[in-house]
């Protein structure tokens, strides 16, 4: 779904739509410059480059250079580890900081929209609750964030709402929380 919306592949039907328009057929690149970023399932990074390289990748396509100093700021402030780390190779990180930076080179492309897929994938507990609170900030920040994510109370826990999919079809659809009450919902997906 997420490199549907992306424009890494195209649908055999339907159709995917972007402040109403259809971007059904546009191209990943020109999808980025128009506010799409995604850090995608197992985190992809570049392992030979530094920290700082990733980062700077993630801003291939903007020509506002002059607030790029604003945005690498924003991402260390969100994951202040990155920081501490920007000269080391992104190969030799832990798989929260591998997932910090995937989630910050999405968000150097300054996106509107930002696509997150199983950010939670591997990680330890506390490192997980931590990915959650800095989704969260993003969007308290003014980005609208689709996340994907197999730990549904989590999800359902900084989202506002929620869409269960069973073999790629959209089974039920509701707010967050009448998801979290939902017995079936429960039974299935949150261990109740």
């Amino acid at each position: 779904t997420l490199r549907t919306i992306s424009g890494m592949i195209h649908p055999r039907s339907g159709t995917v739509h972007l402040d109403d328009d259809d971007i059904t057929h546009v191209p990943a690149h020109k999808l980025v410059r128009r506010g799409v970023g995604h850090a995608p399932e197992g985190r992809r990074i570049f392992g030979r480059m530094t920290v700082l390289e990733n980062l700077q990748m993630g801003a291939y396509t903007r020509n506002d250079k002059g607030e790029l100093q604003a945005d690498f700021d924003r991402v260390f402030e969100l994951f202040p580890r990155l920081r501490e780390r920007s000269g080391q190779a992104g190969g030799t990180l832990s798989g929260g900081e591998q997932q910090m930076l995937a989630i910050g080179r999405a968000l150097m492309t300054h996106p509107k929209l930002l696509l997150l897929d199983e950010p939670s994938m591997g990680l330890a507990p506390i490192l997980v609750e931590q990915i959650f609170q800095v989704i969260r900030d993003i969007h308290a920040q003014g980005t609208t964030v689709l996340v994907v994510e197999q730990n549904a109370l989590m999800a359902l826990g900084i989202a506002h709402r929620g869409y269960i999919l069973q073999t790629g079809r959209i089974v039920l659809e509701d707010t967050a929380a009448n998801l979290r009450q939902n017995p079936e919902v429960q039974k299935a997906y949150l261990g109740g």
